[in-house]
């Protein structure tokens, strides 16, 4: 009998070799299955009670490692303490059989059509860019055309003198006389006179051609004189000295200038990012490069993914993407590009160590904002998703608000509110929702929408507070009201015992969308008098509400436990988060455990004001930089959504005058600018009335111009039209845009019988 340990498969000596390691923490060896298993051949003195193909079986399941008559032989299926080997590893799969191998094979499919051409977006970005450079480029070089006229003429001179040295270098042969002094050098003598009767040759047949060009050019330049007109001789003169000026121009000396200076960005190259990583200084990516195997693979190719670069990439063992978000100021310091330009993301449906890296072409702080699709026309639809930024690539990112809660939460400064406004404005051009708004800071940066508010307050004071906690005790009521409601609507029309569009459009049953939002909302969850309850009633709201149309929006620049509730925090469905200053704040809105999982909003640097992340939106994280909406932008909009809401007579509540904080009646743009004309005066133009609104109602008309009038005239169906009148500064007078008093008084009187109308049904 051998010495050796039996080898059940004595066909696959080197396959078994491979697959011995040790057995954990028995001290002796592994003996794992081999690659490609292949059936034993049974010794000879196999015993006839135990079948060759029984043995096998067993072998391959891990019960025995040993032939049986081999229990005695050292060294046989045993370990050097005599233990036996035990099977860790499963069998390698067979390879499938049949005509389609692949089937039951993780695999992915890369698009057939590259993404960037796949996108509207893109596609329409493009050609927008390409449309603007080429318009740049044509005016550009056509102001400048005299100036490169100038130019050829000066050089036209030196231009006669290249092209008569050239022609004289072709008639010489001068091109040939190299290869002559080489001849000469190396002593060819035969090769030299073949040469110098080739050159003799094709001499004496150039000087016949030029002859023949000068004579008939010169016959040309006799017929032009006679017969030509004028005109013709100087438009060929013209062109003879601008080509013999493009002629005496050298490289170094270009006749036209740059029409723009590009900064085109390096190229993202699998070399790039290996150095990058490879500067941050993880200790197990340099003890992967010390090894010479740097432990950086690519599992998809580098390819352009908007205006940038994605790079897909599987870290080494042991690192995760975590890691590297962290050190993203060293990975941009690595790559030497912008901090702004460099965003690591974990690839959510892979493994933690695989890491999707975009690198931008422009800074995400620095690149011109989108602009808001709902700015200058169209409403929302709060069952749909409404727009609310764009993501690095520039594509535009949406939130579904029906059925959420929404939690923003920044350092002071960084956008927060404007972001807010940005949904809030959305929300208020839904005629059907709505809108109940606190500003608990007291700087009036939401008033643009007050006259859209069924209840609205700002201010930094104990009242303001106290408005807030009445109106979350309306809407937590409302929240029984509401569920009683449903429940006794037929199953037909309520089929799934939520709101849906068809409830929400019939206003009799009250189950609108119902948006409630508190700006600096950290001052009512740690007010001493009303924590306690602000918390149980948010609490609920955010729970309950969702599915009878109650929508929470709550914005704070300090989260922490104090300020925000776990109950509240905990349970937001969508959350946006801009630059905070630490990993508590951070998982205070984007949720447990965000900043271990590579969700860090405290890699934001101080140009990154409106850039944060956003969760709950999208399957994935996004990082999204918010629409920027000013205060006169927003003005106009807010004057718009009031328009549709007159118009489908839903104005309640505080913007119809019912409640007001500072005793004034509610606003309407209509009344207001009926206001503004003196007695006598039937028309006027637009950029007067503009300038009377914003003088007489500084707070509410600031910066009107005559585009935000006409954009919040025109749900009323009034267009400015040509009115004459009397130019102040010069006394003439002239025809401008503008609108007659009749045609305001008119629209403003329809408007106020149809809220009486819609007043009294509901009564």
């Amino acid at each position: 009998m051998s010495e050796q340990p039996m080898n059940p498969h004595p066909n696959d000596d080197d396959t078994n070799a491979d697959h011995v390691g040790t057995v954990a923490g028995g001290g002796g060896r592994v003996l794992d299955f081999p690659a490609r298993p292949v059936e034993p051949t049974p010794p000879v003195d196999e015993p006839a009670d135990q079948p060759a193909a029984v043995e096998r079986d067993r072998f391959l399941t891990g019960e025995i490692v040993n032939h049986p008559d081999d229990s005695d032989d050292k060294g046989a299926g045993r370990d050097e303490d005599g233990g036996r080997l035990l099977l860790v590893d499963p069998p390698a799969p067979r390879r499938p059989d049949g005509l389609l191998p692949w089937i039951g094979r993780e695999i992915e499919r890369r698009p057939i059509i590259a993404p960037w051409l796949r996108r509207a977006d893109d596609i329409r970005d493009a050609a927008k860019w390409a449309t603007g450079w080429a318009w740049h480029a044509a005016g550009f070089h056509t102001v400048r055309a005299p100036l490169y006229a100038a130019r050829l003429a000066a050089r036209s001179p030196r231009g006669a003198v290249v092209a008569l040295a050239n022609a004289g270098r072709w008639v010489g042969d001068a091109e040939s006389k190299p290869l002559r002094d080489g001849a000469i050098r190396g002593g060819e003598a035969d090769q030299y006179l073949r040469l110098a009767a080739a050159r003799a040759d094709r001499v004496r047949a150039r000087r016949r051609l030029a002859v023949v060009g000068v004579l008939a050019g010169a016959a040309g330049l006799v017929a032009l004189d006679t017969w030509a007109p004028g005109w013709l001789l100087g438009l060929l003169a013209v062109v003879a000295v601008l080509v013999l000026g493009r002629v005496g121009t050298t490289p170094d000396k270009p006749v036209t200038g740059r029409s723009v200076v590009a900064h085109k960005p390096t190229r993202l190259t699998s070399d790039l990012v290996v150095r990058a990583l490879g500067a941050l200084g993880l200790g197990e990516i340099n003890k992967a490069m010390a090894r010479g195997a740097n432990g950086i693979t690519f599992p998809a190719p580098i390819t352009r993914d908007g205006p940038g670069w994605r790079a897909d990439v599987d870290l080494p063992y042991g690192v995760t993407v975590s890691d590297i978000v962290e050190r993203r100021d060293r990975l941009a310091s690595g790559l030497r590009r912008p901090l702004g330009c460099v965003w690591p993301e974990p690839a959510h449906d892979a493994h933690a160590g695989r890491l999707v890296l975009w690198v931008g072409d422009q800074d995400m702080s620095q690149a011109k904002p989108r602009p808001w699709p709902l700015a200058a026309h169209g409403q929302a639809d709060l069952f749909r998703p409404v727009p609310f930024g764009a993501d690095q690539r520039g594509r535009l990112v949406s939130i579904l608000l029906m059925f959420a809660n929404v939690l923003i939460g920044a350092m002071p400064r960084f956008g927060k509110t404007f972001a807010l406004r940005v949904l809030l404005l959305a929300a208020a051009l839904d005629p059907n929702a709505q809108l109940r708004i606190f500003e608990l800071k007291g700087t009036g940066d939401l008033s643009p929408l007050e006259g859209c508010c069924h209840r609205y307050a700002s201010g930094a004071d104990d009242q303001t507070v106290e408005q807030a906690m009445e109106s979350l005790r309306e809407v937590y009521a409302e929240l029984n009201t509401r569920a009683k409601r449903i429940a006794g609507l037929p199953r037909e029309l309520c089929p799934e015992n939520k709101v849906t569009p068809e409830l929400a459009a019939r206003r009799e049953l009250g189950l609108f969308p119902l948006v409630v939002a508190i700006d600096e909302c950290q001052e009512l969850f740690s007010h001493p008098d009303h924590k306690d309850e602000a918390d149980r009633l948010a609490t609920g709201i955010i729970k309950r509400g969702p599915a009878m149309g109650v929508i929470l929006i709550l914005a704070t620049q300090r989260p922490d436990a104090k300020s925000l509730p776990t109950g509240v925090s905990s349970n937001v469905g969508i959350r946006f988060c801009l630059r905070v200053m630490g990993q508590t704040e951070n998982d205070m809105v984007l949720g447990t455990s965000a900043y271990k999982n590579g969700i860090r909003a405290t890699t934001f640097g101080p140009r990154d004001k409106g850039i944060g992340y956003l969760l709950g939106a999208a399957d994935e994280p996004q990082i999204v930089r918010s629409a920027y909406i000013d205060g006169p932008t927003a003005e106009a909009i807010a004057g718009r959504a009031r328009a549709l809401r007159e118009l489908a007579g839903t104005i309640t509540g505080h913007a119809a005058g019912e409640t007001r904080t500072d005793g004034r009646p509610a606003r309407s743009i209509l009344a207001d600018v009926a206001a503004v004309f003196a007695p006598g005066e039937d028309r006027l133009w637009s950029e007067i009335i503009a300038a009377r609104l914003s003088a007489q109602w500084p707070t509410t008309y600031p910066g009107t111009t005559p585009a935000t009038l006409a954009a919040a005239f025109k749900p009323y169906g009034l267009a400015p039209a040509q009115v004459w009148g009397t130019d102040p500064e010069t006394g003439e007078g002239r025809n401008r845009r503008g609108y007659h008093r009749d045609a305001i008084t008119t629209a403003w009187e329809e408007q106020e019988r149809r809220r009486r109308r819609t007043d009294g049904d509901t009564e």
